[in-house]
Order: structure tokens, then C-alpha cells, then sequence
């Protein structure tokens, strides 16, 4: 019987697997690949990046990719599209670009914290129906979006009724960037505690409980020990959420009504190509603005990205 172990493949574990995976993704044949897969996901994106910045009758003649053998550049592009508006947009895209500013960050902002909070709750602070609620939180990732647009509108408008009861009134906040922030918090919120509930069920107990012997509350473990040690999974999340907002056009034009005040860029970029699809120099520079700011808060927090994506995946 010992043989028979003896003969059985031994699988690398612990620092030794970890080694071994590393070779394998460290290969020539592995690097050759990214490289490539790199460059294949960059060249539309290089080519968005030369259409915004060739003149009118360039664009219209001719492909990006002659840009390199008769180069041609102009900003008047980004100038048309921020301030001018271009073809089907009455003003420049500024203040939708606040706008988007002002929906994005506090409906990530929002969901993270109360996200936080309740996977510490949920993962620390025994109590029961803990186990129930989490696992209802967790099922209500399966209820499609679309589904819940209509009810939710027509309880921020009208509140809900049984009979002539008012069980909630209506909220009253319509052309608001209100409702965007709660409807984007709601459906980030599953999602996010079952992540964050993961990772902070993964700290030390040994850590948790020498704070709670020595006096500490909930609320400073949570600020002084949660907080420091989920960074990762936090900024992991934050960078999910705020692509997903700031790309968003069906809940923004869903809850805002298309207003030209509470309007997100996405609501008014589809504008810029005109009714026939032309003016592609106007469109690619509305588009390359668009992913400035997402790429700008990408590279900012992808010290913290890989780490969250990894956390809790490989003990020791």
C-alpha cells in the first residue's frame, strides 16, 4: 500500500506550486502571446486615437492607417466636440462630462461603503439569520436589471400604493442625479458584499479577536484593521463599479429622462455621428474623451487591482 502512495504524481503545493506557475506563465511561448494579445486589444484603440485627430476631409477619404505615410493631425476635433457640440448636439459635451462626474463617483462611492460594511457585519458579528441574509444577498445577483427599471421608476415617481394605503410615497426626485445613485447602488450592492465578504471572512481571527480582547468596537476594527487590510479588494471593486457607471446609458437614461442637466456623455454621444452615421472625426473624439478619465483611475488604482483579484486564492 505505501509503494502504491509512493508511485502516486506528487502535485506542487505552497511556495513550490506557486514557483511552478510562475515558470509556466514566464515562458517565451507565454510572452509571446500577451505580446500579442496586447497588440491585437491596442490597435483599435490606436486607430480611435488617429481618427480624432485627422482633419474632416482625411477622415472621409481615406483610412486611419494612411495617417502614418500622410500624416495629418488637428485638435479642432476635441475643440468641436467640447465646446461646439458638433453635428446633432446643440452644445459641447462639457457639462455632460460633469455630469458624468457627478453621477459616477458617489454611486461607487456609495456602494462601496455600505458594501463594506455589511460584509464586515456579516462575516464578524455573529448573529442569527446571518447565514440566511447573506445567502439572499448573494441570490439577488440573479435578477436581471432590465427587470426592475420600471417598478423602480414608477416608485420614485408615484411611491407604492396597496388600495388607498401609501405603504412609500413617491420620492419626488425626477430629473435629479438621485435616482441614478440609489438605482446604481441597489444593483451594485449584491454583488459587492458577496466579493468584500469573501475577502474580510479570509483575515486573521487570531487578528480580530486580540483587537476585541484589548477593547476595541466593531466600529474600530473595522476602521483601524477592516479597512487597511481590504484596500486591495476595495480598490478592485471600485475600479468595477466606475467602469460599469461610467459606461452606463440604459439607467441614466432611465431615471434622468434624457435631461440636458443630469445627462451623462454616454446619453449624448450617440448624437455626434449624425442621423447617417458621418462625422466620424467628431464621434471618435467624443469617444477617446470618454475613456480618459476611466483609463486615468485604471492605472491610478492597478497597483491594488491584481492583488484583489487574487486575494484569498492561494493559502500560506
Amino acid at each position: 500500500m505505501s509503494d502504491v502512495v509512493k508511485d502516486q504524481p506528487q502535485v506542487a503545493t505552497g511556495p513550490a506550486g506557486a514557483k511552478a506557475v510562475r515558470r509556466a506563465f514566464s515562458s517565451p511561448i507565454a510572452s509571446f502571446l500577451v505580446i500579442l494579445l496586447t497588440v491585437l486589444w491596442t490597435i483599435p484603440t490606436l486607430g480611435l486615437l488617429v481618427t480624432s485627430l485627422r482633419p474632416e476631409k482625411d477622415v472621409a477619404q481615406s483610412g486611419w492607417w494612411t495617417f502614418f505615410s500622410h500624416p495629418g493631425i488637428t485638435l479642432s476635433n476635441y475643440h468641436e466636440v467640447l465646446f461646439n457640440g458638433g453635428f446633432g448636439v446643440d452644445n459641447g459635451l462639457m457639462p455632460y462630462l460633469v455630469n458624468s462626474l457627478a453621477i459616477t463617483i458617489p454611486a461607487t462611492v456609495f456602494p462601496l461603503a455600505l458594501a463594506a460594511m455589511a460584509a464586515y457585519a456579516l462575516a464578524w458579528v455573529r448573529f442569527r439569520g446571518s447565514d440566511v441574509i447573506f445567502f439572499v444577498i448573494f441570490a439577488l445577483q440573479v435578477v436581471p436589471l432590465q427587470m426592475a427599471l420600471v417598478p423602480l421608476l414608477q416608485l420614485y415617481s408615484g411611491g407604492a400604493h396597496i388600495g388607498s394605503v401609501t405603504v412609500f410615497p413617491g420620492l419626488g426626485v425626477g430629473e435629479t442625479y438621485v435616482p441614478v445613485w440609489i438605482s446604481h447602488t441597489m444593483f451594485a450592492l449584491p454583488l459587492a458584499v458577496f466579493l468584500l465578504h469573501n475577502f474580510i471572512a479570509q483575515l486573521p481571527n487570531d487578528l480580530i479577536e486580540a483587537a476585541r480582547v484589548d477593547g476595541a468596537s466593531h466600529f474600530r476594527v473595522f476602521r483601524s484593521i477592516v479597512l487597511p487590510l481590504a484596500t486591495p479588494a476595495l480598490a478592485s471593486f471600485a475600479i468595477f463599479q466606475f467602469l460599469w457607471v461610467w459606461n452606463d446609458l440604459l439607467v441614466a437614461l432611465t431615471f434622468t429622462g434624457g435631461t440636458a442637466d443630469v445627462s451623462p456623455m454616454t446619453v449624448r454621444l450617440a448624437q455626434l455621428s449624425g442621423s447617417f452615421g458621418d462625422h466620424w472625426e467628431i464621434l471618435t473624439a467624443g469617444a477617446f474623451i470618454s475613456i480618459i478619465i476611466p483609463l486615468a483611475v485604471f492605472f491610478g488604482l492597478q497597483r491594488y487591482f491584481v492583488r484583489g483579484l487574487l486575494a484569498g486564492s492561494v493559502k500560506g
